[in-house]
């Protein structure tokens, strides 16, 4: 049995279930990959974050419909929103609503450069005047029973200021009536280099008490989940990159947080199932004419399972249609061999998609 309990989430008033959930990926975690997490045992899982500017002035349309594309099967599905402005955001936050997604979660951690320069993202943790106003207009408007929550790094940079512009961000927007925060353990800073400060997150959980705490920072692999929660202490944690072309991670964690054996990775006919799902489920959101070219990037993650990672990889960067997707399945999963654990793999294949 594992050495700690781990105790069902619960996200304001809705019950999450399993404290091992998806991250909101930029590029990556559309519609079919929640799906595919939600079917492996992902209790809850997050949309790619999305400009509130964006939002605003989106019509109806085909080419973007799958942007706010929602279904019952995800449910409990968040809508992440990113901006500058409080009354665009809160503006933002009312189209996610209005879409039917369960939560609506604020984004103050991405790095990224040109996000950060029009101030948006990551950049709000170092004004916390207006990281505040922006959480309470979203608070405001979204309905009662819709949690509001928001995803942070650990601060701008390392200085003293930053920590301390962090923790009243932190503090107020509980007081604003936050129903959780996801904490990265990396600094703005940082952007993708260096090791997630976990013992940041331990002290943040130590100092907000009951308020509901989600870690986020290099869980590539089942057990890395686990660790995280019996070293920090948090409530739960997001699977971001190690998410991507490896939805078996979340079933994984859920049998060792049973105290079962970590189960073996999947085998080639069982990732030949979900990846042929995957591409299916691509399909009809995106139309055939599209979905050759977007659906590549999750090809290349999942060779990281195959045992020939290099050759298989190679073959989906060359993917350009169906019929291309159904042929690297055709000579590369003929025969049902055991499959790998991702793990160094995962993070070679990863780019900076993380919120």
């Amino acid at each position: 049995m594992p050495s700690t309990v781990f105790s069902p989430l619960t996200i304001g008033n809705v019950e999450v279930g399993s404290p091992v959930v998806q991250a909101a990926l930029s590029g990556y975690s559309d519609w079919p990959m929640r799906v595919l997490a939600r079917r492996h045992g992902a209790s809850y899982v997050l949309c790619e974050v999305m400009l509130d500017q964006f939002l605003v002035t989106l019509r109806e349309r085909k080419r973007t419909s799958h942007f706010l594309h929602n279904t019952s099967e995800e449910s409990p599905v968040a809508g992440q929103l990113m901006g500058a402005e409080p009354d665009q955001f809160a503006e933002g936050a009312v189209k996610l609503v209005e879409a039917g997604f369960d939560v609506i979660d604020i984004n103050f951690g991405c790095p990224v450069k040109k996000v950060l320069g029009r101030c948006r993202g990551g950049f709000h943790l170092s004004q916390p005047d207006v990281a505040l106003e922006i959480i309470r207009r979203t608070r405001e408007v979204v309905p009662d029973s819709i949690p509001v929550t928001v995803k942070m790094r650990r601060g701008i940079d390392d200085s003293e200021e930053s920590r301390d512009h962090f923790f009243e961000i932190l503090e107020g927007a509980f007081e604003a009536g936050l129903a959780a925060a996801t904490i990265h353990g990396r600094t703005v800073k940082q952007r993708y280099v260096g090791p997630s400060r976990w013992e940041f997150l331990k002290e943040v959980k130590q100092t907000v008490g009951d308020q509901v705490i989600l870690g986020s920072g290099d869980l590539f692999t089942a057990q890395d989940c686990l660790d995280m929660m019996e070293q920090t202490g948090v409530d739960g944690v997001t699977v971001a990159r190690g998410a991507i072309g490896n939805p078996w991670i979340f079933q994984q964690a859920l049998a060792l947080m049973a105290g079962e054996p970590l189960p073996e990775p999947p085998t080639l006919w069982t990732q030949r199932e979900v990846i042929s799902e995957h591409y299916r489920l691509a399909e009809s959101l995106y139309g055939e004419q599209r979905c050759g070219t977007l659906m590549r990037k999750f090809g290349i993650k999942y060779s990281a399972l195959h045992p020939d990672y290099e050759a298989v990889r190679t073959a989906f960067v060359k993917v350009r249609s169906r019929e291309d997707w159904e042929e690297v399945l055709r000579v590369n999963y003929a025969e049902d061999r055991p499959g790998c654990y991702p793990e160094g793999r995962l993070h070679r294949a990863m780019g900076s998609c993380e919120n």
